[in-house]
């Protein structure tokens, strides 16, 4: 989707739920940036964080959650898995649309619940899945629709766990699996087919490895880690056939360009009641596979 369209209708009312780091660098500088959506609130459990967050925006800063809902049409997530699933469920009930973070929950229970809040009250709901987002990764996409893979490997590698601000509690906790495991396992599903299996090996704290079998026959693996202290962060997807190989890496894209996708694809969905494809049930069709991955 473009977005040098003009933005005709009145900007979407967001709260924000988080005032972390991921906060802070995405999604309050996102959302406060317009034209398509607007800042409203902000609240965090710890209140400084939260003030911290709304301030460069002139932002209000909520005293609860509930003053939050009650100042906004849309709420976005930017917590741990485990406070998104016992919030973004209330938001849904009180019919606002929600952009959640990946993973929907710590657990398939806990997913399935936020999944199920979303559908009972109709509301929109949109994932943060950021590299989909990039024209480059539609790019590939489109032309992996007319590719016919025999099989496929990848990895998602980064050191964030070895230290700084992204080395959070779940994410040391869980390991790559959790957190990286959604973003590759959405593209090889995308790109290859609907994957019907999955097993992991490894250390999802260190280095795991994932091996797909997706509905055609054709067989992916993924490899995934938090812990290599890489230069940059290595996305990579690799799709084998009879063709050339069809390769899709971000070492050379701009994040950045992410985002205005992002917030016109959620703000466009809002106002036009339209389901965005990247939903709360894609959410949960990734963590079935996740949870079936982590019994090995």
């Amino acid at each position: 989707m473009t977005t040098s369209a003009a933005w005709n209708h009145p900007p979407v009312e967001v709260g924000l739920v988080g005032a972390g780091p991921w906060a802070r660098a995405m999604h309050a500088r996102v959302l406060a940036a317009g034209p398509e959506t607007r800042l409203t609130a902000v609240w965090a459990r710890r209140a400084e964080a939260a003030r911290e967050a709304a301030a460069p925006y002139g932002a209000h800063v909520a005293a609860g959650f509930e003053e939050l809902l009650d100042s906004c049409e849309a709420v976005a997530f930017a917590v741990p898995p485990a406070v998104q699933a016992e919030l973004a469920p209330l938001a849904a009930k009180r019919g606002k649309a929600v952009l959640l973070e990946k993973p929907l929950g710590p657990d398939l229970a806990a997913a399935r619940r936020v999944a199920d809040a979303v559908a009972e009250a109709g509301v929109v709901s949109q994932l943060v899945l950021t590299k989909r987002y990039h024209p480059t990764t539609r790019a590939f996409l489109d032309a992996a629709r007319s590719f016919e893979a025999a099989g496929a490997r990848s990895c998602y590698l980064h050191g964030a766990f070895l230290g700084g601000e992204m080395a959070t509690g779940w994410r040391l906790e869980h390991g790559a699996l959790l957190d990286l495991g959604p973003h590759l396992l959405d593209l090889l599903d995308a790109a290859v087919g609907p994957i019907t299996d999955v097993r992991a090996t490894g250390d999802p704290r260190r280095w795991v490895e994932l091996t797909c079998v997706h509905e055609n026959g054709a067989v992916s693996q993924a490899s995934l880690s938090g812990a290599v202290a890489v230069p940059r962060a290595v996305t990579r997807v690799e799709l084998f056939g009879a063709a050339e190989p069809l390769v899709y890496d971000t070492a050379g894209i701009d994040h950045e360009e992410c985002w205005p996708v992002l917030r016109r694809d959620f703000a466009t969905a809002v106002r036009t009641g339209t389901p965005a494809t990247l939903d709360a049930r894609r959410g949960l069709y990734l963590q079935e596979l996740l949870e079936r991955a982590a019994r090995g």
